[in-house]
């Protein structure tokens, strides 16, 4: 952090979910504890996730029932930044989302796409639909879009494959450029702060992905701590300028 950062007191905290909080259904051992001792310090909280494979009311379900004492619209989702930018742009998107992220889909309009919209798909990161999408940006010229382009994520098995390198294979085949809609976005995170009416200056964002938590917040004004769970490896700090490392 620059001096300038250090001597800014921290009033707001926006929080990673999977990999900081809770990896697959379980929660990181004292992480609900460690939530509640922040909230009890006033600081205002929100919880900014890319998390694609659910939709917000099993997102929301899933983190009560592991103990997290979270109110639904604390959480601002990549889905949900999603939805908002199809309906403000009139899209009618191909959508590779997971079944549960669907449901936060069902009211838009799909018919003649002219966008394709990736999230965490496993199955339907086949040929098949991949190479529907393909021939929709390659020959319709439809929009891509990228809720969010993470390389990998932590299950409760181990490292597993983000949509990121499914959506760099769409930009390889077509030329195209996937907007990113999540984190690392400077867009998601300046609505996040909104939502709490805090300013980047007085903000530190907490996360597991040394590059879309902790970079793409640096990148716009607000501090990055980055923690020893989730998806985080030995060296993730000195492969990018972090701010702080929580064990």
């Amino acid at each position: 952090w620059t001096r300038a950062q250090r001597m800014t007191a921290i009033n707001a905290v926006l929080c990673d979910l999977s990999g900081t909080l809770h990896v697959g259904r379980d929660a990181i051992p004292g992480a609900p504890e460690a939530l509640e001792k922040l909230r009890g310090s006033g600081v205002k909280v929100i919880f900014v996730t890319n998390t694609t494979k659910d939709s917000s009311g099993a997102l929301y379900a899933k983190l009560t029932g592991m103990g997290f004492k979270i109110r639904k619209e604390e959480i601002w989702s990549s889905l949900s930044a999603a939805k908002s930018l199809i309906q403000e742009k009139k899209l009618r998107p191909m959508l590779l989302l997971s079944e549960s992220a669907m449901e936060d889909f069902r009211d838009i309009d799909t018919t003649t796409p002219n966008a394709v919209v990736v999230g965490l798909a496993p199955s339907l990161f086949d040929y098949a639909h991949l190479n529907a999408a393909f021939r929709l940006l390659q020959e319709e010229k439809a929009q891509l879009f990228a809720i969010h382009k993470g390389r990998y994520m932590k299950r409760k098995d181990g490292l597993s494959m983000g949509p990121g390198g499914f959506v760099s294979a769409l930009e390889y085949a077509t030329g195209a450029t996937a907007a990113i809609i999540g984190k690392p976005a400077s867009s998601f995170f300046q609505t996040g702060l909104s939502k709490i009416e805090a300013k980047a200056a007085e903000a530190v964002m907490i996360g597991d992905d040394v590059r879309d938590d902790v970079g793409g917040a640096q990148a716009c004004g607000i501090r990055g701590m980055l923690v020893q769970t989730g998806k985080y490896t030995k060296g993730d700090e000195s492969r990018w300028r972090c701010g702080e490392v929580v064990m």
